[in-house]
């Protein structure tokens, strides 16, 4: 999926050099993040609304870690001496993506306070930010385990599913859907660049042959909570400590740890919860326990497709589905295989609109460079809906690509349709399995670099959607190369400017 929450980097009052300043283009870039780094730092704001906003000092303090594109233990390195949380903070994946529920820096405030327990909850960050946020907490005095959540009432508003069609060609590698989802009576209304918060029930096939490894096949209020409340799909490290404390076979116990602990190596790798009931047969918790340690089944969140003048009364999104086969079983992903495989018109899904400002620049006169391969497509095709209907002149490129042209290239009618017209200025196309080499959009961002940096000199406004872990950082690299080849910047000078970028408002990433 795009499942996401954007990571935008929104706008701030900051002073910037004029284009007319007696400066070359490096010096002026230098300067400009100068600027931004002394009228204060860039707060990635969340759209999560569980997450809320950052706290009021966030602003005035300085978080040399919370970048990216540094390596874990540099990282680390820099939040030396400082309090817990910090220290936390930056063994995270600095990306304020929100999957865990949280921003880096309030996540790593609640595992310092002991209100949150689980070290497990970065996805992009995995094993590596696993490990060292446990080796930072085993650093803390012992405290009171945090009491369980409660499973909540799903929050949302009812919306219909109307299709989910397939986008993606015979042959192709991946499934993608159009899905197109019914906002009539929901009150609900977004705009470009806003995610959908979508709730969705767990594979009732996956909780049917959970209930009877729990000796609970008669149990319906567990079924209920299996079904509707609690994940069963990923559960967290304090679900592995309690049936490692319940196994009464050691090397069960001692398997379980070693997963916890994230080690690598350890099988079942990537585990849902029937994998651990299956392998750990020892391990019987009291079910009520077991049950309060899962995670509570969070909304997922999508990136829309639509711009609602294109689209009136309806919302639309680009869902990648997730089916994996391990362990000789299918995998289904929660959301994305409910849309794609299960969902009808006929049972309503609960919807949030997750308002960003991960927006289209508000003057017709600046460029417009969208960075969105494969499912990162999705808030483009609602920006360049918005360009078409409103007729707006901003001149917009788009960089897309995929695995294959023949059958990976989303929404290509309507894209070309765009490119024709002119609402599209210029489209640069990266497929990684069309030739004897891999294509992806950073090289194309790489071969257009003069191109490119001309845009960015014209005010261009920079957006990136899509995965964080790869290709968010592998953008993020070639526009510093972009800076150092074209406008004759240091390394130094070219990571001002990209601050000072975001900083202006003109540098957004939508990722996860």
């Amino acid at each position: 999926m795009n499942a996401i929450i954007p990571q935008a980097l929104g706008p701030a009052p900051v002073p910037v050099i004029p284009e007319n300043a007696p400066f070359t283009a490096a010096q002026r870039a230098w300067l400009n993040g100068f600027l931004a780094g002394l009228y204060g730092g860039a707060a990635a704001a969340s759209a999560n609304a569980s997450a809320g906003p950052p706290p009021p000092a966030a602003a005035a303090e300085d978080f040399p870690w919370h970048d990216p594109a540094i390596e874990l233990e540099e990282r680390l390195q820099l939040a030396e001496g400082k309090p817990l949380s910090r220290r936390l903070m930056a063994a995270m994946a600095q990306l304020d993506c929100g999957q865990c529920g949280y921003v880096c820096q309030s996540y790593a405030e609640a595992l310092a306070s002991g209100a949150e327990s689980s070290a497990a909850l970065c996805v992009p960050g995995a094993k590596a930010t696993q490990k060292a946020l446990k080796a930072l907490l085993a650093e803390k005095p012992a405290t009171a385990a945090p009491r369980p959540a409660v499973a909540a009432a799903p929050a949302g508003r009812p919306i219909r599913f109307v299709s989910a069609a397939r986008l993606t060609g015979p042959g192709s590698a991946k499934d993608v859907r159009h899905v197109v989802l019914d906002l009539a009576e929901s009150g609900l209304a977004y705009e470009p660049g806003d995610s959908l918060s979508l709730t969705v029930e767990n594979d009732p096939a996956l909780v049917e042959a959970v209930l009877p490894a729990l000796g609970a096949e008669g149990d319906g209020a567990l079924r209920e909570e299996l079904r509707c409340r609690r994940d069963i799909a990923r559960p967290l490290d304090r679900t592995l400590d309690l049936l490692a404390g319940a196994a009464r076979h050691a090397p069960h116990a001692t398997a379980l740890r070693a997963l916890a602990d994230g080690e690598d190596g350890v099988e079942p790798a990537e585990a849902d919860l029937l994998d651990l009931l299956q392998a750990f047969p020892s391990a019987r918790p009291p079910v009520a326990d077991l049950v309060a340690s899962l995670p509570l089944l969070k909304p997922r969140l999508y990136s829309i497709a639509s711009s609602p003048l294109a689209c009136p009364g309806r919302v639309e999104l680009c869902v990648g589905v997730v089916r994996a086969t391990r362990r000789e079983r299918v995998r289904d992903g929660v959301a994305s295989c409910h849309l794609a495989f299960r969902a009808t018109p006929d049972l309503p899904l609960l919807a949030q609109v997750q308002v960003s400002h991960f927006r289209l620049p508000a003057d017709p006169a600046k460029p417009v460079i969208m960075i969105g391969p494969g499912t990162g497509i999705a808030p483009f095709r609602a920006f360049l809906q918005h360009l078409a209907a409103t007729g707006a002149r901003n001149r917009a490129w788009l960089f897309f690509g995929d695995q294959r042209g023949a059958t990976d290239f989303l929404f290509r009618e309507e894209i070309e349709a765009w490119r024709a017209k002119g609402t599209l200025s210029r489209l640069s196309l990266a497929w990684s399995r069309d030739g004897d080499r891999k294509v992806y959009v950073q090289h194309r961002m790489a071969e257009e670099a003069p191109d490119l940096w001309r845009w960015l000199q014209d005010g261009a406004h920079l957006y990136v959607c899509g995965d964080a872990s790869r290709m968010a950082k592998d953008v993020d690299a070639a526009l510093r190369q972009v800076a150092m080849g074209e406008g004759g910047m240091s390394a130094d000078q070219a990571r001002d400017w990209i601050v000072a970028l975001a900083r202006q408002g003109r540098y957004q990433r939508d990722v996860y």
